[in-house]
């Protein structure tokens, strides 16, 4: 099969679902009135404010972002926000010195988007991404924080291990981060101190679509993990019992075959065994990458327990990915057809869906041209976040501020992230700036992962990242990286260092 997989059909297939839906939309719509920012076109800057005759040491900030529409906790509205010391230390109108005053008219500022799950090889398989290169990509694409997965090579299961992530992180990664540890039947006795080091994001468990020791399929192993934790623990819910069960449905050179093999049984059967055992032992469960409607529905009722991570691929994709994309639409769980993709929108709608998460899992396109089943299951995802799901909000699909929830104030509230994910006095200045009416087209030669592909290859979204701030630093700035990486670990309410 061609690696030129991306392209015109995969528009066509957002034509269907996309802004173009609208009469001010995205795709091959026409923006009445929008006066649309010209590609490459840079943003205004006031510029270093020296009226006083004072040095920048002695401005009363370090950065003022003024006149943007700020969409934050309390709706939409026109302010100014001031940084200092990398925390956002006022908002509204705000006519202070600062060393640099950057004018945002017409654009929006977002809490920073952080996506809590990203898969970026490192150490082990950085053939295909490592920690530099993914994070390059998420900022980007307007995402500030990431929380990155434990299936490395050595797996991310010791503390040793886990410590020696954080150090390749620190002041390499272009973001801030958190890691998982990935839960096994081996390492049980060390969960509770693992999932309180700094920069843990918790506990990862795989009960399907894993090997090795990652691999926790079994209630008693799954019940284990959950009696030794305190904090919320992530689950890739697929039956491995199942799975192993129905091989035989994969039809060899047929990726389309990937979603009869991975049905939407094998997801629901594991998630209601692990609902129940999540009551069992009273701890609250997160359910990664929800791919079916049946799931929502059963979800609904069980909210106290579990929360509810969406990705965008399976909110724009559907079966015709498998005809255009083949093998590159191959994914875990895999992309359904469109009453599926329909029924995880009602769980948008309906709130029992908490939080996006890109699920970017980049491999080489040699290794997705191997003839299915053989070829690896996963895509590139963190950099296109944001701008696909930007035509969704422009599409009507979803308001700014629910995309807002989903992608800074829900991974605030369920994971308890320290001073991220809102715009607020206190609050680290993570900010993600986007021009809703931009039109854009997402290329392979846009992303920045090591991969060097995209499903979307082709597709044009309006609403676009334009700049990305890190605890004060610009840095992606009208599509080009501005500041060295200087990515820290995040902090949590629930493992907060003792002084």
């Amino acid at each position: 099969r061609s690696r030129d997989v991306a392209g015109d059909d995969v528009v066509q297939q957002l034509v269907g679902i996309g802004a173009a839906e609208t009469e001010h939309g995205a795709v091959g719509a026409q923006m009445d009135g929008h006066g649309d920012l010209p590609r490459g076109a840079p943003l205004r800057y006031i510029g270093r404010n020296t009226a006083s005759g004072g040095t920048e040491d002695m401005a009363q900030y370090d950065t003022i972002f003024k006149n943007a529409t700020v969409v934050n906790h309390d709706g939409q509205g026109q302010r100014d926000i001031a940084v200092k010391d990398g925390r956002i230390v006022a908002l509204g109108t705000i006519n202070g010195d600062a060393a640099d005053v950057v004018d945002c008219t017409g654009l929006h500022i977002l809490p920073g988007v952080i996506d809590t799950q990203v898969h970026f090889r490192e150490p082990g398989l950085t053939h295909k991404e490592d920690l530099e290169s993914g994070s390059l990509s998420a900022v980007m694409g307007g995402v500030t924080g990431v929380f990155e997965m434990p299936n490395t090579n050595p797996l991310t299961t010791t503390r040793d291990r886990f410590e020696e992530k954080i150090r390749l992180g620190t002041n390499r990664m272009h973001c801030d981060f958190a890691f998982y540890v990935g839960g096994t039947h081996d390492n049980v006795a060390d969960l509770p101190e693992l999932e309180r080091l700094p920069g843990c994001a918790g506990i990862k468990v795989f009960m399907g679509s894993s090997t090795g020791s990652l691999l926790v399929q079994d209630d008693a192993g799954v019940e284990a993990i959950l009696s030794a934790i305190s904090r919320r623990a992530a689950f890739h819910s697929e039956d491995e019992y199942m799975l192993e069960e129905r091989k035989h449905l994969r039809v060899p050179g047929d990726p389309s075959s990937h979603p009869v093999w991975r049905s939407p049984e094998v997801a629901l059967n594991c998630t209601r065994r692990l609902v129940a055992l999540a009551r069992k032992t009273g701890k609250r469960i997160h359910v990664l990458h929800i791919s079916t409607a049946e799931e929502m529905v059963f979800l609904a009722d069980h909210k106290d327990v579990a929360s509810v991570e969406v990705t965008p691929h399976h909110l724009t994709l559907d079966e015709t990915a498998y005809e255009r994309l083949g093998t590159y639409a191959q994914m875990n769980p895999p992309v359904r057809d469109k009453a599926h993709r329909e029924g995880i929108w009602a769980g948008v709608h309906n709130g029992v869906a908490d939080i996006l998460g890109s699920d970017h899992a980049p491999h080489t396109r040699e290794e997705k041209d191997h003839p299915y089943p053989e070829s690896h299951s996963g895509m590139t995802g963190v950099q296109t976040l944001v701008p696909i799901m930007l035509d969704h909000v422009n599409a009507g699909r979803m308001s700014l501020e629910r995309f807002v929830d989903m992608t800074s104030h829900g991974p605030n509230r369920l994971f308890g992230i320290a001073n991220k994910g809102r715009i607020a006095v206190g609050y680290d200045a993570d900010l993600t700036v986007v021009d809703l009416k931009r039109r854009e087209t997402i290329t392979n030669q846009w992303v920045k992962s090591r991969a060097g592909w995209t499903p979307y290859d082709g597709v044009t979204v309006t609403g676009w990242p334009v700049g990305t701030v890190v605890r004060g630093r610009r840095v992606m700035w009208d599509g080009e990286l501005v500041t060295p990486a200087t990515g820290q670990p995040m902090r949590f309410l629930e493992a907060l260092p003792r002084n």
